[in-house]
């Protein structure tokens, strides 16, 4: 096909890039300019939040999918969210592909990540995407690198160094992504370096939306208002995850509210904060070089408490990704359609000192659609 013929001449080609977070919160789509390497000129972005009706279908399945030994992908929950998936993805597409898009990276939703038994799911129908969109289209980025003995996660930081590299920033600089988990990635201090440090805004959001208090802490005002809990602060962080070294990586329910089962709504809300910025902090600590710089993308870096709280934790100087011109929340967006630019070419999208993998490790399935 000529668009993927003129993708590995090494020419930059236009991508869209498609991300549904485990925050389930709705669908981030973004249009990048690349060539899989140095060249990235994002170009368009477009969100779709979930319904509630939508979301509730997602979050029964992630629900379902935490116990694989009893599911399997034919289970009717399954199915629903799918459809759920491919709709919202379908009109994403839509909106971007008239910019000229070539292809599609499509990352699917996430429903289980357990590294540790060698399992990683993310449901989504690649080849159902390709059919109805008319462009070829990238899937399954994550078990290639699992099966080669790698943890599936992060995939960004290839991304990050790219980003770091055009804005000409002086390493080590740390990309800090605050979804529902937290990443770091260590650019320019040798080896590119990255892991999931802990929870960012998962935990919180579960806390504030199990409380009947919205969706999110919006702007950190409930943990402004709350003191830390230093006991249930010490409990959280004495998860084991804490004390293996990296690269690791976590699944989003690793962590749960017990701890600060109890506290008030303003007192959890800043517990829960602190424990993101002190996990931050101790993640730090295991990075060979401190970054002289972090940069914040991601939901939680709208929130000023928790960015207050990381930079008084880690003493680090911190900027969001938007005070740099990049549009922090589609970041991970972007990353798929510039993975999907690198799978198509046959380059790695993972490293050793990414997800632990022995060797850089391509990966992805391409599914086209038929003439």
């Amino acid at each position: 096909m000529e668009a993927l013929q003129h993708l590995r001449d090494g020419r930059p080609i236009r991508a869209i890039g498609l991300m549904s977070g485990t925050s389930l919160d709705g669908v981030d789509g973004a249009l990048l300019e690349t060539d899989g390497e140095g060249h990235v000129n994002p170009i368009k972005s477009v969100s779709r939040p979930y319904t509630a009706a939508e979301r509730a279908v997602l979050q029964e399945a992630v629900a379902a999918a935490l116990d694989w030994d009893e599911v399997r992908e034919g289970q009717a929950i399954i199915g629903q969210a799918e459809d759920v998936l491919h709709q919202s993805h379908v009109e994403i597409v839509a909106a971007l592909a008239i910019g000229g898009a070539e292809l599609v990276g499509f990352h699917g939703q996430t429903v289980l990540h357990r590294p540790e038994r060698a399992l990683t799911w993310q449901i989504g129908d690649g080849g159902r995407l390709a059919q109805q969109s008319g462009l070829p289209t990238i899937f399954d980025f994550r078990s290639a690198d699992m099966a080669a003995g790698g943890q599936g996660a992060p995939l960004a930081p290839l991304y990050h160094a790219a980003l770091v590299a055009d804005a000409g920033l002086a390493g080590p600089v740390g990309i800090l992504n605050l979804g529902g988990v937290a990443n770091i990635t260590l650019v320019g201090a040798g080896d590119l370096l990255a892991f999931d440090t802990g929870p960012a805004n998962g935990l919180l959001d579960q806390w504030v939306e199990h409380a009947g208090h919205g969706r999110f802490d919006k702007d950190g005002a409930m943990a402004a208002q709350g003191k830390v809990d230093e006991g249930c602060l010490a409990r959280l962080m004495a998860h084991p995850y804490f004390g293996q070294l990296p690269p690791k990586s976590l699944d989003r329910y690793d962590f749960d509210l017990a701890a600060v089962a109890g506290l008030s709504m303003a007192d959890g809300a800043a517990t829960l904060t602190a424990f993101t910025a002190q996990s931050i902090a101790l993640a730090l600590k295991q990075l060979p070089q401190m970054p002289t710089l972090l940069i914040a993308s991601g939901g939680g870096s709208h929130n000023p408490v928790m960015l207050a709280m990381i930079g008084a934790q880690t003493g680090c100087q911190i900027r969001t990704a938007q005070s740099l011109g990049w549009d922090g929340d589609v970041i991970e967006a972007q990353c798929f359609a510039y993975l999907a630019a690198r799978a198509v070419r046959g380059l790695a999208l993972s490293m050793p000192g990414t997800t632990g993998v022995p060797a850089a490790q391509t990966g992805g399935q391409l599914a086209l659609p038929s003439k």
